[in-house]
């Protein structure tokens, strides 16, 4: 991939998070897993932060639930290789033999562009205390 302008390398970085809405609605794993860094860190329970084969499991499972989500971005900063986007979430997790489930949030997403080009999640903290 040639050098990118700035403007180009943020439209990149918030694209990530349109691709990922898609791949997490469909239920695609692979496709998922594979906008993750090999070391990324997830913290999709306050407090308990997940990475590696950890990471993969938990997602594993809650993708089974077959959640939904919606997404829109409230900001997005990007400095050479490192994004950070704010972006509010709503999952609806259908009942399984229960209620549904609705969750909302407002999270942090530091975003690493890799060497082919692509962005991948770094760290993944969908519970953050922005305001």
């Amino acid at each position: 991939m040639g050098a990118s302008t700035a403007t180009e390398r943020v439209d990149q970085a918030e694209e990530h998070g349109r691709r990922f809405v898609a791949a997490f609605n469909s239920g695609d794993l692979a496709a998922i897993n594979a906008m993750y860094t090999e070391d990324a860190v997830a913290v999709w329970e306050p407090g308990k932060p997940l990475s590696g084969d950890a990471r993969k499991a938990a997602l594993a499972e809650f993708i089974a639930r077959g959640p939904r989500m919606t997404a829109t971005l409230r900001e997005s900063h990007v400095t050479d290789n490192t994004a950070m986007l704010i972006v509010d979430w709503e999952i609806d997790i259908p009942a399984a033999g229960g209620t549904p489930e609705h969750l909302t949030g407002t999270g942090v997403d530091v975003l690493r562009l890799g060497a082919d080009g692509v962005w991948r999640f770094a760290v993944d903290n969908p519970f953050s205390e922005v305001r």
